[in-house]
């Protein structure tokens, strides 16, 4: 009896349990990933109610070793290494010549000539720098060979604690040490991409799997949500994280740039072969429109200007002279419900606001008038359920950057009905950041 051929597979993340209750996937970096296990609403809550656990193990790894290692990330990062001490991480922001970024990413000081950058766009420039640079150090692409787990929430210490048998007390913000449950050895890095407490596993993926299920069942206990892709982006908007093609587009489309976008096409072929996707109202005629410099994200304060790096003379004049910044923008409610509501009127309606917002692979950008003039770029139009509110990120004109200042966003392509929509200045981050929180003064156990 011959047997039918096997039907098309999607790529899942290798490291996740496969959950058959769901039949609906999301993209992320080459990966699938379940766009819902609860729902969204359920899912956004868990970082302010109790504990999540996500997956961003597709992102890209890049080790390097060796004496010049520490030279090449100060050369080409924004950042000081007079104090990068090993178990520290930082947030890095690379950048052109012209001090648009190219890319950002977390880079861990594993030893003396020892680190670990995972990245998106940024570990192809890295890569590339490394290898035009001539730097006495061996790099290697890890991939897929290890995994990155996120527990993130108030209840995220109690859980890792738990399962661990460690006290995690004596990690600080943005550092990491060893740890393990049962055999099975990882790094544990304190962040929180969610505005919270938050806690990041980088380890072996020949673990990965049996780690993130010995999570997920001493996870209960306190209330865990796994994190799917329709949600996953929501922190970054709450919290203010400013993401890649979503918030900004890197560098690397310009004429300046053409020796590295070739580059890419034979290295990172990813990075070239699609032109990146936008919508919305904004209009430009020059991708460059929407490249953004460290400033204008709102992470300034990580400019250091005590080392030479690329792109330096273009932020001393730009933190001399800022023109823009980044701010929150609270929607009017009642615009927006008519924009729903107009699906139910006679006649076009308005573009459809994607729940709870679009979702990665395109960068959704809208125009910010003030009296008729374009004075910013919304981004990442977003519902926060805890809010009960429509929020964006907007890189605004600083002189229009006071929280209370009342602006316009542009909902719906110019060749479609458009939709003016009143919004507010408000700070961001947007929620309160309780990502630097002393658990050395936690309770042992959290109340139940």
């Amino acid at each position: 009896m011959s047997h039918p051929a096997a039907g098309p597979s999607i790529a899942l993340t290798p490291v996740v349990p496969v959950d058959r209750g769901v039949s609906t996937y999301t993209r992320f970096a080459g990966f699938f990933e379940p766009h819902e296990y609860t729902d969204w609403v359920d899912e956004s809550l868990s970082w302010k109610n109790s504990c999540y656990i996500g997956d961003w193990s597709p992102l890209a790894k890049f080790h390097l070793k060796g004496p010049d290692a520490l030279k090449l990330f100060s050369d080409i990062s924004v950042n000081s290494f007079s104090r990068h001490e090993i178990g520290q991480a930082k947030h890095l922001s690379l950048c052109n010549g012209l001090g648009k970024l190219m890319g950002e990413g977390i880079l861990m000081r594993l030893a003396e000539d020892e680190f670990l950058f995972t990245s998106g766009p940024g570990v192809p420039w890295v890569t590339y720098m490394h290898e035009k640079g001539g730097y006495r150090a061996s790099a290697t692409q890890i991939g897929m060979s290890q995994f990155i787990t996120q527990v993130q929430g108030p209840q995220s210490l109690y859980l890792l604690e738990q399962v661990t048998g460690d006290n995690l007390r004596d990690i600080d913000f943005m550092r990491f040490r060893k740890s393990r449950i049962g055999a099975m050895e990882f790094l544990v890095l304190r962040q929180g991409m969610a505005g919270e407490l938050g806690y990041e596993l980088h380890g072996s993926s020949e673990h990965g799997l049996a780690i993130y299920q010995a999570l997920l069942d001493a996870g209960r206990e306190f209330g865990i949500r796994r994190l799917g892709g329709r949600t996953k982006m929501v922190n970054h908007v709450e919290a203010c994280y400013p993401t890649p093609s979503v918030d900004y587009i890197p560098a690397l489309y310009s004429s300046d740039q053409k020796a590295y976008f070739d580059w890419c096409g034979t290295r990172f072929r990813s990075m070239v072969n699609a032109r990146p996707s936008t919508a919305g109202s904004f209009v430009f005629d020059d991708l460059a429109a929407l490249y953004r410099s460290p400033v204008e994200l709102g992470w300034e304060k990580n400019i250091k200007f005590d080392h030479d790096f690329v792109g330096r003379s273009a932020l001393e004049e730009e933190v001399a002279h800022p023109r823009r910044k980044m701010v929150t923008l609270v929607w009017d409610s009642e615009d927006v419900i008519d924009v729903f509501a107009s699906l139910f009127r006679s006649g076009e309606p308005f573009a459809p606001m994607e729940m709870p917002r679009d979702l990665l692979g395109r960068m959704w950008v809208d125009d910010v008038l003030r009296d008729g003039k374009s004075i910013g770029a919304s981004t990442s139009r977003c519902y926060s359920h805890f809010f009960r509110q429509m929020l964006s990120l907007c890189t605004i004109d600083v002189s229009f950057s006071e929280p209370g200042t009342e602006v316009t966003v542009v909902w719906g392509a110019p060749s479609g009905p458009q939709k003016q929509v009143r919004a507010t200045v408000a700070r961001a981050p947007y929620k309160r950041d309780n990502r630097r929180i002393d658990v050395a003064k936690l309770p042992a156990r959290p109340a139940r």
